[in-house]
């Protein structure tokens, strides 16, 4: 089973190489601490819709700094997908293996009891422009595999997915995660915990 450490010391463990739709050559990797200005460029591209349907602290080379500066020390592991051939960044994708008590408290209502030992929170960014082209299914298997390996078995959404997002809610579906049930979150939004099971 992997750790955190042992990714943020090898990231090649965690590293594929893929082709998307339209033919480019893309690489989804471990974030690294050298990444900072890229993955700043990434965040300050972001469209506002964008940033409304995916929230981070910052959009700036400060937040980007911060995200780097947390590789390996807390529960979180960020995946990057690199265009091979620009070698910017194009998408970041987020997994937690700590959970929530709100999380927790949602899911048991619904009769699901999650644990830490057994469960993870994926969230995913894409780029504007890489949105809607299937880009999110290409990868989510090579982050499953992640999450395999980091000894995880069940995946919730990371704070949900907002029920208007019908884009992400048909990729979600389309890759097996079952609806659970629907919560209101602290801005008034309406938003949908789904669940995938790798077992």
């Amino acid at each position: 089973m992997l750790t955190l450490t042992d990714i943020a010391g090898d990231p090649l463990v965690l590293t594929s190489r893929l082709r998307l739709r339209d033919g480019a050559k893309a690489v989804l990797r471990p974030l690294v601490h050298a990444d900072a200005e890229r993955l700043a460029g990434f965040l300050d591209g972001l469209s506002p819709e964008s940033r409304r349907l995916s929230t981070f602290d910052g959009y700036d080379l400060a937040a980007a700094r911060e995200l780097c500066d947390a590789i390996a020390r807390y529960d979180k592991l960020r995946l990057v997908l690199e265009d091979e051939s620009s070698e910017r960044i194009v998408g970041l994708f987020e997994l937690s293996l700590a959970l929530t008590a709100g999380d927790i408290a949602r899911y048991r209502a619904a009769g699901i009891r999650l644990t830490e030992r057994t469960d993870c929170r994926f969230g995913p960014t894409l780029a504007d422009a890489y949105q809607g082209g299937g880009v999110g299914s290409l990868v989510l298997p090579l982050v499953l595999e992640a999450v395999r390996r980091l000894g995880r078995a069940r995946v919730i959404l990371w704070g949900g997915v907002l029920a208007d997002n019908a884009r992400a809610l048909r990729c979600y579906e389309k890759n097996g995660f079952q609806l659970v049930g629907r919560f209101t979150g602290p801005d008034g939004t309406s938003s949908l915990d789904m669940i995938l099971s790798l077992t």
